[in-house]
């Protein structure tokens, strides 16, 4: 059956559906020996030899069992499968019998958390299309302690530096002292560092960050660069599609 070039490298483990658009815009891919740029080509990998920077991927396409991951990424690691400045990755917090997996979103260099991983790139697309509204819950430590009119206007939304307005944002105070406050933050937006720049621009900048929470998915007991499986009951969980327009991604 013809399927997407895109989605046949995703689910072939190679890269994201995002990043298998970009290898084959960036003339990386060919079908039969033919090279391939238009991103709405389809192929058929029982019948077409298909090829990602000149390897063939239709072995992988054969073999390939789906693997769902749910890490707990410690600070110092790069959300990414690979880094031209050599720094540590989370695939290599995996075994390499789990094979090829990418990360579902990312967490920045310097926070911790919950991550997912898989080599399934429908599951992908599902938890991070801001449609679908996939919950995120952060912990926060800051510098000093905002003022309430500050967290309140974090929770409506705001403006960052860059013109982009966030979502409103469910934003809960756990904790403070003299010099520092704690915050739970929920998102159902994915903007790049998103948290830490939401509050800089109130003027308190974040010591500590870790993500708690995805969906419904949390794990006490998960200690930092340690991982499970996900069920396939989690992972059909993960997919259904949400009944109410209630729930919040980050």
């Amino acid at each position: 059956m013809e399927q997407r070039l895109q989605k046949l490298i995703a689910a072939a483990g190679i890269a994201s559906r995002r990043h298998a658009e970009e290898l084959i815009a960036a003339g990386r891919v060919t079908v039969n020996g033919e090279v391939i740029k238009e991103l709405g080509t389809k192929a058929d990998p029982e019948k077409d030899h298909i090829k990602v920077n000149g390897k063939l991927i239709n072995p992988q396409l054969k073999s390939r069992e789906k693997v769902y991951v749910l890490l707990n990424k410690p600070k110092g690691y790069l959300s990414s499968v690979s880094d031209a400045e050599g720094r540590p990755l989370v695939t290599e917090l995996l075994p390499p019998a789990l094979g090829k997996v990418h990360p579902v979103g990312r967490l920045d260099f310097n926070t911790e958390g919950l991550l997912l991983l898989t080599n399934d790139g429908d599951f992908t697309n599902y938890v991070t299309a801001a449609r679908n509204r996939v919950e995120k819950v952060y912990e926060v430590k800051v510098k000093g302690v905002p003022a309430d009119s500050g967290i309140e206007r974090l929770r409506r939304g705001i403006t960052l530096e860059d013109g982009t307005r966030t979502a409103p944002a469910k934003i809960t105070k756990l904790h403070e002292t003299q010099t520092n406050a704690w915050y739970e933050v929920l998102l159902h937006q994915g903007r790049n560092q998103q948290v830490r720049r939401m509050f800089e621009l109130i003027g308190h900048s974040v010591l500590k960050l870790r993500r708690t929470r995805i969906g419904f998915l949390k794990d006490e007991n998960l200690k930092p660069g340690y991982y499970r499986l996900l069920s396939p009951g989690e992972v059909a969980r993960m997919m259904k599609k949400k009944k109410s327009s209630h729930g919040l991604n980050g």
